[in-house]
């Protein structure tokens, strides 16, 4: 990630979460200097390594971080995944939201490799959807490359992708995918989505470069795969979850497209414990 881009996001939250000052701690504290200890509450994995360093560089230039766990490492229950140093103010004051970055972004890690786990197939990539949250979906992708996935589309202009509701209002997959090739540049792939036979063979013959098959059992994308030529990437999205994904190993796709990566996914647990500050 651009660390540009992860200061200015960071600096938004901060201004959202702090406001015109911290009253608690402004009104309790001075001068003093402190220790702060960031620890697991769960097992994970480790996503934001750089959010914790930016963000209290953010916040204050004089506080040194130091993170033990690199990003996509494990970590257990009970570890120390950094300790930081610096006025007790500015530890505290950006405790937050450096926490809920760093937990979310885990969480997803840890989700995506249990994804890829579960399905135990190297053929097949595990990837990410645009069910992001609002602002953080910078931070969420990177999340899931730590984890072991790789990305979708990144933004509406990233890529094309012909939906149900694109092909109902143009008039069909051929026709949509013509006017789309009018339209954008030969660096852009288009991918349609299919829910049948029929779809897939349309979309095969308008030359689309990816297939995505939407909602089909593991059963039905072997044999709809078959339909589709090498040439052609596929893809599984639709219904899938950590308990069904392993029935899709062998299916035949290049990707399968996971939405709870992203939009469900539990945060891990990490707290922040500060040791007791020394007058400076």
């Amino acid at each position: 990630m651009n660390p540009l881009l992860i200061k200015e996001k960071l600096q938004q939250f901060f201004i959202e979460d702090i406001g015109e000052g911290d009253l608690t701690t402004e009104a309790i504290f001075s001068n003093e200097e402190g220790v702060a200890i960031i620890l697991a509450k769960d097992d994970g994995i480790m996503a934001g390594r750089s959010i914790i360093e930016l963000g209290y560089e953010v916040i204050d230039k004089k506080v040194e971080v130091n993170v033990f766990i690199q990003d996509g490492q494990s970590f257990n229950k009970g570890e120390q995944i950094a300790v930081i140093k610096g006025p007790v103010k500015s530890l505290l004051t950006g405790e937050r939201v450096v926490l809920n970055v760093v937990q979310r972004m885990s969480g997803i890690a840890t989700t995506t490799f249990k994804a890829v786990k579960a399905l135990n197939d190297p053929t097949i990539r595990i990837c990410d959807t645009r069910k992001t949250t609002p602002g953080l979906r910078m931070f969420e992708k990177y999340a899931v490359r730590c984890g072991g996935g790789f990305n979708h589309r990144k933004s509406l202009d990233h890529a094309v992708m012909i939906k149900e509701n694109h092909i109902a209002a143009s008039g069909g997959i051929e026709k949509a995918v013509q006017k789309v090739k009018q339209q954008v540049g030969h660096m852009v792939n288009v991918e349609v989505e299919t829910t049948n036979e029929e779809e897939v063979i349309e979309a095969v013959r308008a030359r689309a470069d990816v297939i995505m098959f939407d909602n089909c059992p593991p059963e039905e994308i072997k044999r709809l795969s078959q339909l589709v030529p090498d040439s052609i990437v596929t893809e599984a999205s639709g219904g899938i979850n950590l308990n069904t994904i392993s029935s899709f190993k062998g299916c035949g796709v290049n990707y399968i497209s996971l939405g709870f990566l992203t939009h469900s996914v539990q945060s891990v647990d990490l707290s922040m414990l500060l040791r007791k500050g020394k007058q400076s």
